[in-house]
Parts: C-alpha cells; structure tokens; sequence
C-alpha cells in the first residue's frame, strides 16, 4: 500500500469513528488537529469528558490489537498535544481523557460495518 492509499484509509477510519462516536452521543469538536508537537486524530465531548482519541485502523487483530501501537512514546505525544489544544480553547472546562478507538476492516474501505472497539481512559 502507497503512502497515499494508508493516508486516505486512515482518514477513512477517522471519518468511520467519528461516525459510531456520534451514534453513541458524542460530539466531534475537532478531526486532525495539528500543533507543532503531534496531531490528535478526534477530539470529542460527553456530558463530563473532553476526549482526546487516537484512532487505529487494522484489517485484522493477528499481528497485534490497534492499542498495542500507542505506545508510551505515542502517548505522552498526544499528552503535549492535547495541551496545545488546551490552551488554545482555555473555555472548555470538561475533564480531560484520553481514549483509543479500534476498527477491524477486513476489506478496507469496502468493509460496510467495521468492527469497532472502544478504550475509554485508555492510559
């Protein structure tokens, strides 16, 4: 796969996610947000929560589950970029949290309902 056709299925995986997170009462407050440290893939509010959600796409779980790839250098990535957010929307007020979401689409973008597994609190 070309690094073109992996970016265009990550942001279909994104666009996926954001989708079940709406269906489960989520609100999309951001996608792709850049700062000179990182990018955060969604950034979503519950009632309490301002979730920060890095977002892993996988055909299949057999080499590792899609969590398993955040690991301590990838979190503490998205911890400094999230702040970088933070400060520059100061108005939020909802505790902060940091969620991974995974999706398994065997055929890749043709997969019409992707498995899909939600980490809240993720680390």
């Amino acid at each position: 796969m070309s690094g073109g056709e992996a970016k265009l299925l990550g942001r279909w995986g994104e666009a996926k996610a954001a989708e079940l997170l709406r269906q489960r009462g989520y609100t999309i407050v951001a996608a792709g947000y850049h700062c000179r440290f990182g990018e955060i893939d969604l950034i979503a509010t519950t009632d309490k929560y301002l979730c920060f959600i890095e977002v892993k796409l996988r055909k299949n779980d057999s080499f590792a589950p899609g969590r398993a790839a955040v690991d301590r250098r990838k979190q503490q990535k998205l911890r400094t970029t999230a702040e970088c957010w933070l400060a520059e929307h100061p108005d939020i007020g909802l505790q902060p949290r940091f969620d991974v979401a995974e999706l398994y689409a065997p055929q890749g973008m043709a997969t019409r309902e992707p498995e899909f597994h939600y980490w809240e609190n993720a680390f």
